[in-house]
């Protein structure tokens, strides 16, 4: 698959495996079709290097975040852009979607982190908190929660719907850069600059592991 003109940053693949999607340094997203590996749409309107790109589940629909400050919405089959999302006083240097596709998140160099509608494209959300440039975000299985890394070397929880600060996951000695939640959203993992991986449990899951612990016992 040979046709970007840049560095690719980041790869994603649709639900059914068909396609993939990659993000580069030309300011542009590439689909792919699998199979083939021949190019079906290149994904051309940021202004600046992209720094992530993301299917919904139903491969629908696309996102892309860029340097250029914006996050963009893209309609798979035609290849043009349905929505660009606005706010960010610096680069979006990460996005994803909910699970059910009606919200995306950004995160963003500002140190701020977004929710949008992706039917309205308007923000519905704001996350303030973090003291410099989150770099990775994510919602939970079921919606309800989002999680951020920042640079200021904690991980934050919270509430999807209001913005409110849940918990703050403080442990890490420098920039945290990725984290995750597992399929049941009850354990969050970390990957930090100080080359070590933190899991942090909810207080629910911890109290089951020790009832079944007894039980077993």
């Amino acid at each position: 698959m040979d046709g970007h003109k840049a560095e690719i940053v980041s790869l994603n693949f649709n639900t059914d495996g068909d396609k993939l999607m990659t993000s580069s340094f030309d300011n542009t997203a590439k689909i792919w079709d699998v199979m083939t590996g021949q190019c079906i749409h290149t994904l051309q309107g940021h202004t600046g290097e992209l720094s992530c790109g993301q299917f919904d589940f139903t491969g629908e629909y696309c996102l892309t975040g860029s340097i250029d400050r914006t996050c963009k919405l893209w309609d798979v089959a035609s290849g043009q852009c349905i929505e660009t999302f606005k706010g960010h006083n610096d680069e979006v240097l990460d996005a994803t979607f909910n699970n059910t596709g009606n919200k995306l998140a950004t995160a963003s160099a500002d140190g701020l982190a977004r929710v949008y509608n992706v039917f309205t494209g308007a923000c519905t959300a704001l996350f303030e908190g973090h003291e410099n440039e989150i770099s990775k975000i994510q919602f939970n299985p079921q919606g309800n929660k989002i999680i951020t890394a920042s640079s200021d070397r904690t991980c934050r929880v919270w509430n999807t719907e209001t913005g409110v600060e849940l918990q703050t996951l403080d442990g890490h000695e420098d920039d945290i850069f990725s984290c995750a939640f597992n399929y049941s959203g009850d354990t969050i993992i970390t990957g930090s600059k100080d080359n070590t991986c933190r899991i942090w449990r909810d207080e629910k899951a911890l109290k089951k592991d020790a009832k079944d612990s007894e039980e077993k016992d």
